[in-house]
């Protein structure tokens, strides 16, 4: 299962976090770890093309942490991000089993 932790500071959305493998299929086949990879990647990657942030980003197998610098409160970063939590709650609504969100 992939757990997506949606991380706040001061109220408001600074980040995520996703960990793990979905397992709806073998590798190369799973249409829901490609599906948060493809939000992650691209909400990373927006973050700095449209926002003009260079957020923190650590990734490994099955891991991606994202952050915003500290103190950043820039509206394009906020759409962003909002973008990709409404895009993960999607996928969790349609596949409960593979995706679980969590916030902290």
């Amino acid at each position: 299962m992939t757990t997506v932790t949606l991380l706040h500071s001061e109220g408001k959305l600074s980040g995520f976090l996703c960990k793990g493998h979905a397992g709806f299929a073998r590798a190369g086949k799973d249409i829901v770890c490609a599906a948060v990879s493809v939000l992650s990647t691209t909400c990373a990657n927006a973050l700095e093309s449209v926002a003009g942030i260079v957020p923190e980003i650590e990734v490994d197998d099955g891991y991606m942490k994202v952050m915003l610098p500290d103190g950043c409160d820039n509206h394009d970063a906020m759409v962003i991000l909002r973008t990709f939590e409404q895009g993960v709650r999607d996928i969790e609504a349609s596949y409960p089993k593979y995706i679980h969100i969590t916030t902290r």
